[in-house]
């Protein structure tokens, strides 16, 4: 067991990638915002994050040693099943060894962030929540209205957490929340219905993290309210899909463009741009943003937001 602000840890791991891993790069994508509840980098260069998991909720440190290794300190119910979980988190299923980038700017990229992994969390309900929250409004509202729910209406994060955090609510609570509570956050009728409907078959969802992708996309797409954006944005966090490519993005698809080919494009002159990489798409947009590649100009009209409170 190890000591963490002074408390022991429930349960510890020490694991040692097989490959180049960067902490902060692989699991950043899992940060819903600045302010996430579920989610804090401390000064220490430690991630601390929240789960719940089958066994109950947990939260986790996990943090980079010398020589290499990464610990992961583990408290709460869910601890074991939590810390278990933490090599995937990190990388470690994700593999490139088929990646060739090919292009200047992706070599450029891939080398100067050789330790950029795709995560895996397995938990695929938690992931598709605030994807939902994201569809078609600005992230930064999105976010505000994940911090809200998660706040008001999850658990008190165990163990010794830096500041306050807070546990993703159980399926069954976001069930629950009443519909004023909803609006409170920011959160149109038609998303709360969604994050209510798809809660009611949780279990069902959380299947495809066993599933190949093709089998998970079709699964998680033939709930009602969760199309080929949302599957992909859970791929990419909860499957450790290093293909999965958001379709339908406000801006991916003029990003990629400019990012490779200096021009807009639509989402399907994108994936056709994107094919030479077939099995590592969301990789190579990763890289590209990884590595500071600009996009489009910011000239055109952008997302508005939207005060769902308003109305």
């Amino acid at each position: 067991m190890a000591h963490t602000g002074g408390v022991t840890a429930d349960v510890s791991l020490t694991w040692r990638p097989p490959h180049e891993t960067d902490l902060h790069q692989t699991i950043g994508p899992l940060r819903r915002g600045p302010g996430d509840p579920a989610f804090f980098a401390d000064a220490g260069g430690g991630v601390w994050l929240t789960a719940r998991t089958g066994a109950g909720p947990a939260t986790l440190r996990i943090s980079r040693r010398p020589g290499g290794e990464f610990r992961c300190d583990a408290w709460g119910d869910g601890a074991d099943a939590a810390a278990k979980g933490a090599p995937a988190m990190l990388g470690a299923g994700d593999d490139d060894a088929t990646f060739t980038p090919g292009i200047r700017v992706l070599d450029d990229a891939h080398r100067r962030n050789a330790g950029l992994r795709v995560p895996r969390t397995g938990r695929v309900f938690e992931a598709l929540v605030p994807a939902v929250l994201e569809q078609k409004v600005i992230t930064l509202q999105a976010h505000a209205s994940w911090r809200q729910l998660v706040v008001r209406f999850g658990d008190p994060a165990p163990g010794p957490v830096p500041r306050p955090m807070s546990v993703a609510p159980t399926p069954e609570r976001w069930r629950s929340i009443p519909s004023w509570e909803w609006h409170r956050a920011g959160v149109d009728p038609r998303r709360a219905a969604t994050v209510q409907r798809l809660a009611a078959y949780a279990s069902r969802i959380d299947e495809a993290a066993t599933m190949s992708p093709a089998d998970a996309a079709a699964r998680l797409t033939r709930f009602a309210g969760v199309g080929a954006w949302t599957a992909a944005e859970v791929a990419q966090r909860a499957l450790g899909d290093a293909d999965a490519v958001s379709v339908g993005d406000y801006h991916l698809s003029n990003y990629v463009g400019h990012a490779l080919h200096g021009r807009d494009m639509t989402d399907d002159e994108m994936l056709e741009a994107l094919a030479p990489w077939a099995g590592h798409r969301y990789r190579v947009i990763r890289l590209l943003m990884a590595a500071g590649v600009p996009g489009r100009p910011r000239r055109g009209p952008r997302m508005a937001f939207v005060d769902h409170r308003a109305i």
